[in-house]
């Protein structure tokens, strides 16, 4: 018998897998998560509502429910939304049913390395423009690329992970109205900027935007993304995604998550951008540490000392940031999440005292 990676495709095995390097910590700045937990409020109302519910019994096949609440969450046609199991899957979802040999996808790095690995799984061709030296997108570079390689798929992260850039609704529209292809706006962090490309929909028919609820709406461990774009094309990326693929109980917890999300969610967003805003203040006065302006609820942070000694000695006192230094451009950064405030607290007296060391 020969070697049986020969049956697996050349391109699945020159590339290496999505990880994240895991370490206990007490306080965890690693992964962009809400610091704060769902509010008991709407857990108990999520109890509530499966309490009688059949667990012998399938999801509806469709979860138009959730799809009407997400339409109305977000003036947008229900024909025209999909849900999946996180934002990850729809992304997976979205090229699969346009991304094949030949076919081309463009991103601007660096960004969230699932875009580059799921296009190469599926045989596509990546096409890269770097991030500006400021670490905000070049959209000159960008309509080039767009230009000159006509890309099925374009690909942009805004706020951008793990920079925090936003591309700016009018940089988009020129992009939109230049490409060949279908433009991804990926919005997973776009409460906390407090801009969304979504009125761009009713324009621009060659515009997907991608968004979950595992930052802002504090469900990173139900995994529900929903993905917004025109009827048409919702339709075939549909054809992509397995059958009841959300389970019942991360669709009831999201139903009520966007019903209570006024009340009980909104606060914690703006409570979250004001620690975004005073921890930049104080990194930047700490001597030998360089903050870049995020519009997410993370940032990325240039140091004179080398990142992963940072990284280390921050570990040593129970802290966990995130190691960027494998990214392109950022091997002189390391990424925190914003926290809350006593975390944060923490955060900014350990690094003066490496820093003051």
């Amino acid at each position: 018998m020969g070697d049986p990676l020969n049956y697996i495709k050349t391109c699945v095995r020159d590339i290496r897998p999505y990880s994240l390097r895991l370490e206990p910590a007490p306080v965890k700045l690693n992964q962009n998560e809400n610091p704060w937990d769902m509010p008991i409020e709407i857990k108990q109302e999520v109890f509530r509502r499966l309490q009688d519910r059949a667990w012998s019994r399938y999801p509806p096949f469709v979860p138009s429910s959730l799809i009407k609440r997400l339409a109305e969450f977000s003036d947008w046609t229900a024909e025209g939304t999909l849900v999946g199991n996180g934002s990850n899957e729809l992304i997976q979802a979205l090229l699969m049913v346009t991304i094949t040999e030949g076919k081309r996808v463009l991103i601007s790095e660096p960004t969230f390395t699932l875009y580059r690995q799921v296009a190469t799984l599926l045989g596509g061709e990546v096409l890269s423009v770097p991030l500006s030296p400021e670490l905000v997108y070049d959209l000159k570079a960008i309509r080039v690329a767009s230009e000159s390689f006509a890309p099925d798929v374009t690909i942009l992260c805004s706020p951008n992970n793990p920079t925090g850039c936003r591309i700016a609704d009018s940089d988009l529209v020129s992009l939109l109205e230049a490409s060949t292809g279908l433009v991804v706006i990926d919005e997973a962090y776009f409460e906390f900027a407090g801009e969304s490309v979504v009125p761009l929909l009713k324009q621009h028919r060659n515009l997907v935007v991608l968004r979950t609820f595992s930052k802002a709406l504090a469900m990173a461990a139900l995994r529900v993304g929903y993905l917004l774009t025109t009827p048409e094309i919702a339709r075939e990326i549909s054809k992509a995604l397995l059958p009841y693929h959300v389970n019942f109980f991360s669709q009831t917890a999201a139903e009520v998550a966007i019903e209570m999300y006024q009340i009980r969610l909104k606060p914690t967003v703006a409570a979250i951008v004001a620690e975004r805003d005073r921890l930049f203040g104080e990194l930047d006065r700490i001597s030998g540490l360089a903050p870049v302006p995020s519009r997410a609820n993370f940032m990325v942070v240039r140091s004179s000392a080398e990142p992963r000694r940072v990284f280390e000695q921050l570990l040593q006192r129970g802290i966990l940031v995130r190691d960027v230094t494998s990214y392109p451009m950022l091997q002189e950064y390391f990424r925190v999440s914003v926290g809350t405030p006593k975390e944060n607290e923490l955060l900014i007296e350990a690094l003066r005292d490496i820093f003051t060391a």
